[in-house]
């Protein structure tokens, strides 16, 4: 049986190619090397809770298309994101807004809270940040960076924040306001009922094998497709050839509990370096859940290796520029199309995937 389309990897990005190609008249096969679709997005049930098994996915964007394009698969709650930070027991607001200023500072007004991050950042000597410590200090301050951004920054990435690149950090939401939601997207929220109904949704009417290594069965596999989408990494399609590019990956640890709340929100950052976890996520919450019992994942930052579960590509200077070479490389390969967060090497939010893979589709299948 002959397939126009090979779609290697069941996550978001491979999901809305195989919808797209279906709905243009392709013949798909989407394969996937785990025993479960959705990628990193997917959500197994436990208690009657939908447990996020590779971390915390809170979808949010500000671009409408791709907002009323997920709005097909799933309908999607009103959860806001509102994360509070631990540290050694003090419990902050995040984002870091007038909230977090009041209780680290004792300031009331918005010029005030402004005055002592400015003062702070002055005594510090900063006035072009060089790297995530002092991008993080010209933001916030001194004291929030020690107490709510160092530690965990450090934990989470496995080096100093003077070693780390600005960019990372400006992702981050500073507010001179009494504004909790963690994201400046106008469209936010969790799919009732999960992610992995949401991408069953997607895939649904097209063949999918689950199970399958594409790359231990490279040659077999590319006969049966005119071309292939290749969601996975890319220097493992070419055999690490120039290098390995570098990941953080993280380990969970998942409990049941039985107790109907253990912290009172779906997400604490632990922000002090002692404490081996960067976060524990309570699931229920996502969903606003009354289950009579709960579930709780601690998460722990580690260094990746191969053979590892891959999460965040390590952006700096010498990944970047491996990436590019092998990014020349791909570009010989007439048949294949590399995308997703593997295949480009790149940071994704799940609405930036799904952006790109409907841009990839126009380009390709005229959708």
């Amino acid at each position: 049986m002959k397939y126009d389309y090979l779609i290697v990897g069941a996550g978001l990005y491979g999901a809305v190619f195989a919808h797209e190609a279906k709905k243009a008249g392709k013949k798909v096969l989407v394969i996937d090397r785990r025993d479960h679709i959705a990628g990193n997005v997917y959500t197994e049930e436990v208690e009657d809770i939908h447990v996020h098994k590779y971390g915390a996915h809170i979808f949010h964007t500000n671009n409408k298309n791709v907002w009323e394009y997920v709005n097909q698969f799933a309908e999607f709650n009103r959860f806001t994101n509102s994360p509070v930070a631990n540290y050694r027991g003090e419990l902050y607001s995040l984002p870091f807004n007038m909230y977090t200023f009041n209780k680290m500072w004792g300031v009331v007004t918005p010029e005030e809270a402004a005055a002592k991050i400015e003062e702070q950042r002055l005594v510090a000597g900063i006035s072009e940040p060089r790297n995530l410590e002092e991008q993080a200090i010209s933001l916030v301050g001194t004291d929030i960076y020690e107490k709510l951004v160092k530690g965990y920054t450090e934990k989470q990435w496995g080096r100093p924040c003077s070693e780390l690149p600005a960019f990372i950090i400006k992702r981050l939401p500073v507010r001179l306001t009494f504004d909790n939601n963690y994201f400046n997207a106008l469209y936010q929220g969790i799919p009732v009922g999960g992610y992995t109904k949401m991408v069953w949704n997607m895939l649904e009417g097209i063949e999918i094998r689950l199970g399958v290594d594409y790359l231990e069965e490279k040659e077999t596999l590319d006969a049966l497709a005119d071309k292939v989408v290749y969601t996975g990494a890319i220097d493992a399609y070419f055999e690490y050839k120039l290098g390995v590019l570098e990941y953080r990956s993280v380990r969970f640890e998942t409990e049941v509990l039985d107790k109907p709340n253990f912290q009172g929100n779906a997400a604490v950052n632990y922000t002090d370096a002692k404490t081996p976890w960067t976060r524990i996520i309570e699931h229920k919450w996502f969903e606003f859940g009354t289950q009579p019992k709960t579930v709780i994942s601690r998460e722990y930052s580690s260094e990746w290796k191969v053979g590892d579960e891959p999460y965040y590509p390590v952006n700096d200077k010498k990944n970047t520029e491996l990436y590019q070479e092998y990014k020349g490389l791909s570009s010989s390969q007439e048949k294949v199309i590399f995308g997703g967060r593997l295949g480009e090497y790149r940071y994704y939010d799940m609405d930036a995937v799904i952006a790109s893979a409907l841009e990839k589709c126009k380009d390709e299948l005229g959708n």
